[in-house]
């Protein structure tokens, strides 16, 4: 079965690769879908190219794991890739509420698709990219909270040395 795990993941965490490893044990294959919305371009940090690029390093020890890009309808990118799950990590109630509606929504848009939800593992459900991207913009450390390809990036991004 083919599932898609879609978001902006800007920057792509080690929360984000929780549910990626996860759902790459449960399912034949797995997308993860970098969301391209114009009209959010400026909030974003990195481009839906750095962010592919940084993905596909971070996913590249699991087969089954390809990245791709979509803009408009998630459901519609659903019909284009013939996949009928879509697969969102959960962190708190707060997310829970919003997905949820997300959820809904989509099944309206298309009766062929379901939500997965896959709960945080507990070490990762405090980090948010929002988060991660504060404490890189304040000069703190995020080695713990992201792999090493979003070390980097964000290191680049800051002018940092990402060797240290």
């Amino acid at each position: 079965m083919h599932v898609v795990y879609p978001g902006s993941f800007d920057p792509f965490t080690n929360g984000h690769l929780d549910v990626v490893r996860r759902a790459s044990r449960l399912f034949d294959k797995v997308t993860v879908a970098v969301l391209y919305n114009p009209d959010k371009l400026k909030s974003f940090m990195f481009s839906v190219g750095e962010r592919m690029q940084i993905i596909a390093e971070a996913v590249a020890e699991f087969e089954n794991v390809e990245v791709d890009s979509f803009d408009g309808l998630l459901a519609e990118y659903m019909r284009q890739k013939n996949a009928r799950i879509i697969v969102k990590g959960l962190r708190a109630v707060s997310d829970y509420e919003y997905e949820l509606q997300m959820a809904h929504l989509n099944r309206q848009l298309n009766p062929d698709v379901e939500t997965l939800f896959i709960m945080a593992a507990t070490r990762w459900s405090f980090i948010s990219s929002s988060m991660v991207k504060e404490i890189a913009r304040h000069g703190g450390d995020v080695s713990r909270f992201v792999p090493p390809a979003t070390l980097r990036a964000l290191k680049a991004h800051f002018g940092e040395n990402p060797e240290g």
